[in-house]
């Protein structure tokens, strides 16, 4: 059977490689890792298609190490550990060249207690960990594992690197290096195409498969249109499509657009999405982008996973429906979210700040003695169930992460608050 053209096209070598010059362009950062065969940990973040597993097979294409792959989707903890185990004895063998190499992608599907398992062999220096991830590593990678491993971002291909690459395909690929291809235009197919290479290729594919034996392939901005809108059963719940479409259903929720949410709800079931995938979507936009405005979103949308997990499809549609649309039409806000972030963002800058003495637990006398504990005002000994002291470590009195949105709900809130605390207030 004929690979399909993505993997035909797939480059072995850094001077086949198309696009992240920023990376791997002369002189840069990983073009000398992988020429001296030096690689340290590392985590390449970025889109789909545009060359982290590429890189990945490159090194192991180029390197001297051992090289081991996991997918974080099938690998288990069971299976980490048997690979490691495999490094520890290819790092003690006088036959090996380099230190082993581990490539994991979509590591951040790995759970807290997978990458834990990772850490010690990362850190003792028994493998170089290589991971890939669609997500942001500071939300999906343990903090400890991100210390030891530098974070590479990868950009979407701009429209001269798609267009190297289809020159490129067109006059070398075995397939298409036999057909009278003919360039009409080029406008839909980048726009398609979107800065991901393996979609630009799947789409030049599919215009081979549609071309009639003995015709010419046209390139055009009207038949790449005509010809994917032939196809909208195109969904890949394993590809990039998996990632447009679910992008589609969240940022039309986002966008209070209930009939565009069930539309790409609609999409999703009928390409065969799992259910449990499109119901845990549901309950992080419901917390991210709803929020403190409808507080009731995110319990039904936690409903709603339930549910689906009880009874499956196709009976699943109907409550993933009605939650959607129940989203799509709430009042939204992101100040949570964006409450948390900001939080995050000062525990990294100002690193573990004491405990204030009064706040502290004190379970034995000795702590007593120490004034742990000491002169704390417990709240409900006064009226309205609240006293003013301060609870932010010394270094960060005043500092405030939660914003209030503009809705009624957040609104009201904020005037407690305020009733209580001032504008900021003692304490805060």
């Amino acid at each position: 059977m004929q690979a399909p053209l993505a993997e035909r096209m797939r480059p072995a070598t850094l001077d086949d490689y198309i696009g992240q010059t920023h990376l791997v362009g002369p002189g840069s950062i990983l073009r000398r890792m992988i020429e001296q065969q030096r690689v340290s940990s590392f985590i390449l973040w970025g889109p789909p298609g545009v060359g982290k597993t590429t890189l990945a097979r490159i090194i192991a294409n180029t390197t001297a190490s051992p090289f081991y792959t996991l997918s974080a989707v099938h690998a288990g903890v069971k299976d980490v550990r048997e690979v490691l185990e495999r490094c520890k004895a290819d790092s003690r063998s006088m036959f090996s060249s380099g230190r082993p190499i581990l490539f994991i992608d979509e590591i951040h599907r790995f759970s807290k207690s997978q990458q834990d398992s990772l850490l010690g062999a990362v850190e003792s220096g028994v493998v170089t960990l290589i991971g890939a991830t669609t997500e942001n590593p500071s939300f999906e990678v343990i903090r400890p594992l991100l210390s030891r491993a530098q974070v590479y971002t990868l950009r979407p291909l701009d429209a001269g690197e798609m267009q190297v690459l289809l020159d490129r395909t067109v006059a070398t690929d075995e397939v298409l290096g036999r057909m009278d291809v003919r360039i009409e235009g080029t406008d839909a197919l980048f726009r398609f195409a979107g800065g991901d290479a393996r979609k630009l290729l799947n789409i030049l594919d599919l215009l081979e498969q549609s071309t009639p034996a003995g015709q010419p392939l046209v390139i055009s901005d009207a038949v790449v249109t005509e010809r994917l809108q032939e196809n909208p059963s195109a969904y890949d719940k394993g590809g990039e499509m998996h990632y447009d479409i679910i992008s589609a259903f969240i940022k039309s929720i986002r966008g209070s657009d209930p009939d565009a949410a069930v539309y790409w709800l609609a999409r999703m079931v009928a390409g065969g999405e799992d259910p449990e995938f499109i119901a845990r979507r549901l309950v992080i936009v419901a917390a991210e982008d709803i929020g403190l405005a409808n507080p009731n979103a995110l319990l039904l949308a936690n409903a709603t996973f339930d549910v689906i997990r009880k009874i499956g499809w196709p009976e699943g549609r109907i409550p993933l429906a009605e939650c959607a649309v129940y989203l799509a039409a709430s009042p939204k806000s992101n100040s949570a979210y964006m409450a948390i972030n900001s939080a995050l963002a000062q525990v990294e800058k100002s690193g573990d700040l004491p405990v204030p003495l009064h706040l502290r637990n004190a379970p034995t006398s000795l702590m007593k003695e120490m004034g742990y504990g000491a002169d704390y005002k417990y709240a409900h000994n006064y009226p309205g169930h609240f006293v003013r002291q301060q609870f932010m470590p010394d270094m960060l009195v005043g500092t405030r992460f939660w914003h209030p949105a503009d809705n009624s709900a957040e609104t009201r809130m904020d005037d407690l608050q305020k009733a209580r605390w001032g504008n900021g207030g003692d304490g805060k």
